[in-house]
C-alpha cells in the first residue's frame, strides 16, 4: 500500500512538474534557439522516437503505423503542425502570461464552434458564466498589456484560431479513425515531422540557419542553447508520460485540481526567474481569466454524474480516452502536448 502511495505521489509530482514548467522552458528555448521551426521538429522527433522506444519496451501500445490510416489522418496533421507553429511563434514574440491568457481563451472559442458546427448543446449557465469571466479577465489583460506589439497579437490571433480548430476538427477525426492515444501521438508527430522541411523552405527558415553556422565557424555549438532545446524536447515527451500515468493513477477530480494549480505554479514560476512577464494589474487579470478556466472546469465536471461520463471514467482507468468526453484543457494533454 505504501509502495502504491510513493509510485502515485511520484507520478502526480512528475506531472506537476511537467506541466508548469513546459511553457516557460519552450519559452526559454525558443529565446536561446530562434529557429521556431527546427525547434519544432526536434519536438516532433523526440516525441517519435520516444513512443517508438516506449512501445518496444512495453511501456505502452501505440496503433501500428500504415499508409492509408496517415492519408485519411493527413489534414489533422496540417492541422497540428500549424498550431504548434503558431504557438511557438507566439512564444517567441509575447511573453508566457500572454500565451496563458489567449491559450485560456479556447474554451470560449470551441464552445461557439461546438455549438455552431458539430450542433451540440448551448453550454449551460454556469459553463456560459466562466467563459464570460475568461474573456473578461482577457480583455482586461489586452488593454493593459505595456509589452503590445502588433507582431506577438498577430501571432496570438493566428495561434487561437487554429488551435480551436484543431480541437474542434480533430474531435470528429480522432472518433472516425479510432485511434488509440499514443497512436495518435505517434501519427500527429510523425507527420508532422516530414512536414517540417516544407515549412522551413517556405518561411525562409533554413537561410538563416545557414547564415548563422557560417558566421559561427566552428563556434557554431552553444551550450546553453542546446541544453533549453534538450529540456524542450524531453519535457514534451515526459508531461505525455506523467499526464496519461497520473490520469490512470488518480481521480478525474483530483486530475484536474493538478492542472489548476500546475496552471497557478506556472505564473508563480515565470514571475520569480526573470522580468519577462505582465505587469502587476496584467497579473490579475490573468489570475482572473485562470479562475474563470476553474469555474469552467467545475461546471464540465458537474456533468461527470451521468451515465456516459462514468463509462468514460471506466476508459480512462484503462488508458483509453474519447476526445469528445475531455473538456478542452484535458484534451490538449492528449493531443498536443507541446502547447499545454
Amino acid at each position: 500500500m505504501a509502495k502504491q502511495a510513493y509510485a502515485t505521489s511520484s507520478l502526480v509530482v512528475g506531472y506537476a512538474l511537467c506541466s508548469s514548467l513546459l511553457a516557460i522552458i519552450n519559452k526559454y528555448a525558443i529565446t536561446k534557439f530562434s529557429y521556431p521551426g527546427l525547434l519544432t521538429a526536434l519536438q516532433y522527433l523526440t516525441s517519435v522516437v520516444g513512443v517508438w522506444v516506449l512501445g518496444k519496451l512495453g511501456f505502452l501500445y501505440h496503433d501500428p503505423f500504415n499508409f492509408q490510416t496517415a492519408k485519411k489522418f493527413a489534414p489533422a496533421a496540417v492541422v497540428f503542425y500549424l498550431a504548434i507553429f503558431t504557438n511557438t511563434h507566439l512564444l517567441k514574440h509575447a511573453n508566457v502570461d500572454t500565451f496563458i491568457v489567449f491559450r485560456s481563451l479556447t474554451p470560449l472559442l470551441v464552445a461557439i464552434a461546438d455549438t455552431t458546427f458539430r450542433k451540440q448543446p448551448c453550454p449551460s449557465k454556469l459553463t456560459f458564466t466562466s467563459l464570460v469571466i475568461i474573456l473578461g479577465g482577457a480583455v482586461g489583460y489586452v488593454m493593459t498589456d505595456s509589452a503590445f506589439s502588433l507582431t506577438a497579437y498577430s501571432w496570438a490571433l493566428a495561434y487561437l484560431i487554429t488551435i480551436t480548430t484543431e480541437m474542434v476538427y480533430i474531435k470528429h477525426m480522432v472518433t472516425n479513425l479510432g485511434l488509440n492515444t499514443w497512436g495518435f501521438v505517434l501519427y500527429n508527430n510523425l507527420l508532422s515531422l516530414l512536414m517540417a522541411p516544407v515549412f522551413g523552405l517556405l518561411t525562409g527558415e533554413h537561410l538563416s540557419i545557414f547564415r548563422a553556422i557560417e558566421s559561427r565557424g566552428q563556434g557554431w555549438f552553444e551550450l546553453d542553447a542546446f541544453v533549453a532545446v534538450s529540456l524542450s524536447c524531453v519535457f514534451g515527451l515526459l508531461i505525455s508520460f506523467f499526464g496519461f500515468a497520473a490520469r490512470k493513477a488518480i481521480s478525474a477530480t483530483a486530475f484536474t485540481v493538478t492542472g489548476v494549480v500546475n496552471k497557478f505554479l506556472t505564473v508563480a514560476i515565470n514571475v520569480m526567474i526573470w522580468d519577462k512577464h505582465a505587469s502587476t494589474f496584467g497579473l490579475v487579470c490573468l489570475l482572473f481569466t485562470l479562475a474563470g478556466g476553474v469555474l469552467y472546469q467545475q461546471s464540465v465536471t458537474t456533468k461527470g454524474n451521468s451515465p456516459g461520463q462514468q463509462e468514460a471514467a471506466e476508459k480512462q482507468g484503462r488508458g483509453e480516452y474519447d476526445t469528445d468526453e475531455l473538456d478542452e484543457e484535458n484534451q490538449m494533454l492528449v493531443l498536443s502536448p507541446k502547447v499545454v
